[in-house]
């Protein structure tokens, strides 16, 4: 609990008392950070969070309750970093630019770079983006404009307008005057880009390598060649797996006419790395992409619905192999109470090895030889599994039953189940990839259903035939 002071009113913690020895952002400091905002303290509020990284405000502002986060951008005003807005839940950076004037939309994006505007911009609907960007310098608003033309999740809406190019006939010296004394310089760069007359890419220099060579040196004489570049409508999953592949530091991104407009940085691809893992995870639990805990309860259950739906048709087509069996169950009702077992152990298998086999995918490392090889493991990895589980479960149902025959029955499937939830849990996500489908989003309802209908059919097909019940 928050102790108050003898006025009955919250103390101001100190700015330094972010967060606690767990990491985690102190209640004390955000309820401080409430106290300034309710009593329209702008010093107050200044002196907790003006000082801290875009990450850390992020943060804080996730822990605020919605009707103090606009306020407190108000508050700040041209203090206000708006970078924090790129570090939070989509539906809160929403919440938060629908309740903030476009007057203070405008401030505070002029002096972002342009990746990090554009990130905040594309929230806002059409008419409010235009307002914003009318407001803007026309050197800025042609930048950002020319950025939101580009198709979401490519390379041109992720780049960075701003960049360092400069003539291979410059010198050293001449390249160094110029960044000390150019003002609208990008807030970070590790390397500066050689182009020729047309704005076409010649070549590179990495910071390091210019700062150790002597001023008269030719910029010419430095360059290295660049390997690898971005379009501007390359997928955005692509370019970080070049990143990933190559460990760049930075790449330019050019046009139709191979003109450099802009570049991509590895900050801004660990942000995609992050952003497709996310998805790929979620599409996995049957989550729609984007959802976030901080979305609204009827948002959540629209997107969850369809699979939900999807998963209610498979366990009826699961269903109706039960029924086919349905005499042998009157028969001997065990059958009912182990059959689930042997078809949620199988899930689980397939399960892990879906997992396995569509991470190898979304990250380009499976291609046809690698696919027949996971086959073939995965095969030698349910055997082994299954003769396990056989051991344990029949063990265990012998038992519980007092019947030896049992045993052998449910071990037999487990056996055969396991080895076919191995191949099938390679096998669907392999064949929904050539299709051309994501396998994030399609696998988990065709595994799930291809190890439910095994299960259910080889443990009850077994015990007809074992017990001759047919």
């Amino acid at each position: 609990m928050i102790e108050r002071d003898e006025t009955g009113t919250l103390p101001l913690a100190q700015p330094g008392e972010l967060r606690d020895d767990d990491g985690r952002v102190r209640p004390e400091f955000v309820a401080s950070v409430h106290t300034a905002i309710s009593t329209a303290n702008r010093d107050a509020l200044a002196a907790l969070v003006g000082d801290l990284h875009e990450a850390d405000l992020g943060e804080l502002i996730e822990e605020l309750e919605p009707e103090d986060r606009p306020l407190l951008v108000t508050l700040l005003g041209r203090d206000f970093d708006f970078a924090a807005l790129t570090e939070i839940d989509d539906a809160v950076r929403e919440e938060i630019l629908e309740e903030v004037s476009n007057e203070a939309i405008a401030e505070g994006v002029r002096d972002l770079d342009s990746d990090d505007a554009v990130y905040i911009l594309e929230d806002l609907d059409a008419e409010d983006q235009e307002e914003v960007l009318a407001k803007l310098p026309a050197q800025d608003r042609d930048t950002l404009e020319r950025s939101l033309d580009f198709p979401e999740e490519s390379a041109g809406r992720r780049m960075q307008a701003d960049f360092i190019a400069v003539p291979p006939f410059w010198t050293v010296g001449q390249t160094i005057d110029f960044m000390r004394d150019t003002e609208d310089l990008p807030d970070q760069f590790y390397q500066i880009f050689v182009i020729d007359a047309e704005r076409k890419v010649q070549g590179k220099v990495a910071l390091d390598r210019l700062l150790r060579a002597k001023r008269p040196v030719r910029i010419a004489d430095l360059m290295e060649d660049v390997e690898h570049t971005a379009h501007v409508l390359d997928d955005q999953e692509d370019v970080a797996d070049e990143f990933k592949r190559y460990n760049l530091v930075s790449i330019p991104v050019v046009d139709d006419e191979e003109r450099i407009v802009g570049v991509l940085t590895f900050d801004d691809i660990v942000d995609v790395i992050e952003q497709e893992a996310d998805e790929d995870m979620l599409a996995l639990g049957g989550v729609q992409a984007g959802e976030e805990t901080s979305d609204p309860v009827l948002s959540i259950a629209r997107g969850r619905i369809p699979w939900l739906l999807a998963n209610m048709v498979t366990a009826f087509l699961a269903s109706t192999v039960i029924s086919g069996f349905q005499g042998q169950i009157e028969k001997m009702v065990v059958l009912a109470v182990l059959a689930p077992i042997v078809a949620s152990i199988g899930g689980n298998a397939g399960t892990q090895t879906m997992t396995v086999t569509v991470r190898a995918l979304a990250a380009r490392a499976m291609d046809r030889g690698d696919a027949f090889r996971a086959v073939v493991r995965e095969a030698g990895v349910g055997i082994i599994n299954g003769a396990v589980m056989a051991i344990a479960v029949g063990i265990v149902a012998g038992l519980w039953f007092q019947n030896r025959d049992v045993g052998f029955v449910i071990a037999a499937a487990m056996q055969i189940v396991l080895v076919m939830a191995a191949l099938g849990g390679v096998a669907v996500p392999v064949i929904i990839d050539r299709l051309g489908i994501d396998p994030a989003v399609s696998s988990g309802p065709f595994v799930t259903t291809l190890t439910d209908i095994v299960g259910f059919f080889t443990f009850l097909g077994v015990a007809t035939l074992w017990f001759g019940l047919a």
